[in-house]
């Protein structure tokens, strides 16, 4: 399902912002004092953060998802790698609306 592979897409891309942002632009503010990793960053990861929110309306929307998924989801984006655990899930998740699809469709 286009939408929640959309879903995972945004979501892997997301935390990879999230670690930069910790990991890289957060100690070249505060150890080396070079504000700019921050703020270019952290507009990054915010635009993103948003994208992953459109998706994830998007992926509940489009399935016959309960509101549990999506709170996982969200949960999941906001602790650092998790995101990476969670798509072998969201994985299985796109397989089984596309099961549910094709049956669908042939009937």
């Amino acid at each position: 399902m286009l939408a929640i592979r959309f879903l995972r897409i945004v979501s892997i891309i997301e935390a990879i912002s999230y670690l930069l942002l910790l990991g890289l632009a957060m100690p070249l503010k505060y150890i080396w004092e070079q504000p700019s990793g921050v703020y270019y960053l952290g507009r990054a990861h915010g635009g993103l953060f948003v994208l992953l929110l459109a998706a994830l309306l998007w992926a509940l929307l489009a399935t016959r998802w309960t509101l549990k998924q999506p709170t996982i989801v969200f949960l999941a984006s906001l602790v650092p790698l998790v995101p990476f655990f969670l798509d072998k899930w969201l994985k299985q998740e796109q397989e089984k609306q596309g099961k549910a699809s094709k049956v669908k469709s042939s009937h």
